[in-house]
């Protein structure tokens, strides 16, 4: 249930966004914000699920950033009509997304991501795991 509401607040955030960016501005049929809006979200939804836990907040918004501007245009391009340069939509549209997930990322951590469901790979890295030995050989070589 807790991956059912965060992904319909993913949707929402996104709707929103590009609703206010691409419907206003460039004048998008709604229909079109809607779909490019569930690609988007179900894409980086799912992106978020298994990678979040093992980035950084940081790391995970340059992803969903590079996911939002991609998949804009890649969509926008299929989808959209007019006469406006889609690039632009799509690097605007991307940036917005990419603020906001700064703190949908904080909510997912918090509230769905639970730390005994994953375990964070830079916690089982091989530094973690390994200790220095000592030895008595060393010792033999100072007291002669």
């Amino acid at each position: 249930m807790r991956h059912l509401s965060s992904f319909i607040l993913k949707l929402i955030l996104t709707t929103l966004v590009l609703w206010v960016v691409l419907g206003i501005f460039f004048d998008v049929n709604f229909t079109d914000i809607l779909l490019t809006s569930f690609i988007l979200s179900s894409v980086s939804y799912i992106a978020d699920v298994f990678v979040l836990p093992n980035v950084s907040n940081f790391w995970a918004t340059i992803g969903d950033f590079g996911i939002a501007l991609v998949g804009i245009w890649l969509i926008g391009q299929v989808l959209f009509e007019g006469n406006f340069s889609l690039a632009d939509a799509s690097l605007i549209s991307a940036g917005i997304i990419a603020v906001c997930e700064i703190f949908y990322h904080r909510y997912m951590k918090t509230k769905v991501i639970n730390d005994k469901e994953y375990t964070p790979m830079r916690d089982n890295t091989i530094s973690n795991r390994m200790q220095t030995e000592f030895s008595s050989e060393l010792d033999e070589d100072q007291e002669r």
